[in-house]
C-alpha cells in the first residue's frame, strides 16, 4: 500500500495535491552579477543609548544603494544623524506607528549600548510598529556585544537576550522569505563588521536564517570589490566534482579565486569538466590516504600557496549503531574528520597556507542535532565543530581564520532520491518553508573566505533556513 501511495504522490497530480496541503514558501532573492551593490532598498536603523556600532553601520550602508531612515523619537536618533552627516548619507527621520504606509527592506537595530535588562524594552518600541512593514525577502539584524564580555550580570542577560529575540523574529517572518540574524561584536572589533554586515544584508545570505555571527578583534582589511572579492586568491576545494562541492568551486571562481579542485580518481571526468568550466586545476587523490596531505601541500605551494582551504569531501555510511560494521565507523570518522586534521597539519608544517589564510569546514545539521542511523556521521560532523571552535584562538594569532558551515536540507541529487512524502515534508521543516540550494552553502563559504572576514573565526553557521531541528 505504501508503494502505491508513493507512486500516486510522485505523479504530477500527486505532487500538486501534496503542495496544496504543505506550508507555502516565498521565492528567495539570491545574488546575481547585475546587482550594483550588496544592498538596495529602504533601511530603518535604530540604536540604543550609548550604541557603539552605529557609525560603522552607516559607513557600510554608504557603500550600498540604501535609503536610510531612523525613528525620529528613538533614543539613538542623534547617533544616526551624526553618523549620516559624517559619512555624507541622507537620513530621514520618521515617526513609527502601526498605521503608517511605509515599507522597509531591512530593519537594523544597534543594541550594543544596552546596560541591563530594562533596556530590552527598546527592542519592542523599535520593532513592534514595523513588523508588518518588512518587504518580502527583507532583512532583519540586531547587533550587540558578546554577553560573556559584559561588565555586569545584568548587562550579560540583556546581550544574551538578543539571540533568543532574533531567533524568534526569524520564525515569525520566515514565511515571507525574511531572514533575521544577530551579530555579536567584541569591543575593538567595530571595523571588522564589514564582511558579516554586508553578507547578512545581501542576497547571498538568502537561506541563512536565525543565526548568530560572532565578530572578533583582528586586523581590519578594507572590503574588496563586491563582485570579485577573491581576486588573486588560490582556493582548494575537496570533493569538488559534483553537488555542493561543485557549487563551492564555481562560486569561489565566480568571486575571482583560482580553484584547485580535488576529488577521488573515480570522479576524474566530472571533476575535469567542472575545472575546465571555471579555469581551475585538477588534483586526484583520496584525502584519507597517507600521501594526500603532502601531495596537497606540494600542489598548493606550486600555485603560490593556498589562501582558502575548503574541507568539503565527506561520506555517509548509515546503519543503526547495533548493526554498523566496524569498518563503516572507522571509514566515516577518518574521511570526514581525521583527514582534515592531517591535511591542515601538513599545510601548517610545510607553510603551504598563506598569511591571512581562510579555512572552512563543512559540518552538518546532523552533527548538531544527531540522527538515527548516523552515529558515525553525526560524531564526525560534531567533531568538525569542536575542531573549528578549539583552533580559532590559536590560528587567529597567526592571521588565519577557521569556520564551519552546517547545511540543512539542500536540494541535490541525493535529496531527489528521497521518497516524495519524506522529501516534501523535510524540505519545509524550517522557517523559510523550503529547501536550500547548493549555492546557498557556497555563498556562506565565500563569505568566510573573504579577506575582509578577518574578524570572523570560530563560527558555525547553519545554512538551513532556520531548521526546526537542532539548536
Amino acid at each position: 500500500m505504501s508503494n502505491i501511495l508513493e507512486s500516486m504522490l510522485d505523479s504530477s497530480m500527486g505532487r500538486s495535491m501534496l503542495k496544496q496541503v504543505l506550508p507555502k514558501s516565498a521565492p528567495l532573492n539570491r545574488y546575481n552579477p547585475a546587482q550594483n551593490s550588496f544592498f538596495s532598498g529602504r533601511v530603518l536603523l535604530g540604536a540604543s543609548d550609548n550604541a557603539a556600532l552605529t557609525d560603522d553601520i552607516v559607513r557600510n550602508l554608504k557603500a550600498s544603494s540604501a535609503s536610510l531612515f531612523y525613528p525620529a523619537s528613538g533614543k539613538g536618533a542623534a547617533a544616526v544623524i551624526a553618523a549620516a552627516k559624517k559619512h555624507d548619507i541622507i537620513a530621514t527621520g520618521i515617526e513609527l506607528n502601526a498605521e503608517m504606509s511605509d515599507k522597509f527592506d531591512a530593519l537594523v537595530f544597534d543594541a550594543s549600548g544596552f546596560s541591563d535588562t530594562t533596556d530590552l524594552s527598546q527592542l519592542y518600541y523599535f520593532f513592534n510598529p514595523v513588523m508588518r512593514k518588512i518587504s518580502t525577502s527583507g532583512r532583519v539584524m540586531v547587533l550587540g556585544r558578546p554577553h560573556m564580555q559584559a561588565e555586569t550580570g545584568e548587562q550579560a542577560a540583556a546581550m544574551r537576550a538578543l539571540e533568543g529575540f532574533s531567533r524568534s523574529v526569524a520564525k515569525e517572518t520566515g514565511k515571507k522569505g525574511i531572514t533575521c540574524q544577530a551579530l555579536y561584536v567584541e569591543k575593538g572589533a567595530e571595523k571588522n563588521i564589514d564582511a558579516p554586515f554586508r553578507f547578512v544584508m545581501s542576497a547571498k545570505s538568502a537561506y541563512v536564517d536565525g543565526q548568530v555571527i560572532n565578530v572578533r578583534q583582528a586586523d581590519a582589511i578594507d572590503y574588496p570589490d563586491w563582485h570579485k572579492p577573491l581576486n588573486g586568491k588560490v582556493a582548494l576545494v575537496t570533493g569538488a566534482s559534483r553537488g555542493i562541492g561543485e557549487s563551492i568551486a564555481r562560486t569561489l571562481a565566480r568571486d575571482g579565486a583560482r580553484v584547485l579542485g580535488l576529488d577521488i580518481p573515480q570522479a576524474e571526468a566530472e571533476l575535469a569538466n567542472v575545472m575546465t568550466d571555471i579555469g581551475g586545476e585538477v588534483l586526484l587523490a583520496d584525502i584519507s590516504s597517507a600521501e594526500a596531505p603532502a601531495l596537497i601541500a606540494e600542489k598548493l605551494k606550486a600555485m603560490g600557496g593556498g589562501d582558502i582551504i575548503v574541507h568539503n569531501a565527506g561520506i555517509t555510511r548509515d546503519k543503526t549503531l547495533a548493526n554498523m560494521p566496524e569498518h563503516w565507523w572507522n571509514m566515516t570518522i577518518d574521511i570526514n574528520l581525521s583527514a582534515e586534521e592531517r591535511i591542515n597539519h601538513a599545510l601548517f608544517e610545510q607553510q603551504a597556507l598563506n598569511a591571512n589564510g581562510r579555512i572552512v569546514c563543512v559540518s552538518s545539521m546532523n552533527g548538531i542535532a544527531g540522527q538515527t542511523g548516523q552515529t558515525n556521521y553525526a560524531a564526525s560532523k560534531a567533531g568538525v565543530i569542536g575542531y573549528v571552535e578549539y583552533m580559532a584562538d590559536e590560528l587567529l594569532q597567526r592571521g588565519i581564520t577557521i569556520n564551519a558551515v552546517a547545511p540543512g536540507f539542500i536540494e541535490t541529487a541525493m535529496t531527489d532520491a528521497i521518497p516524495v512524502i519524506t522529501r516534501e515534508i523535510g524540505r519545509r521543516l524550517n522557517s523559510l518553508a523550503q529547501g536550500g540550494q547548493p549555492v546557498d552553502v557556497a555563498e556562506t563559504i565565500a563569505f568566510f573566505a573573504n579577506p575582509a572576514s578577518s574578524g570572523v573565526s570560530g563560527n558555525v553557521i547553519r545554512v538551513c533556513g532556520q531548521s526546526l531541528v537542532g539548536a
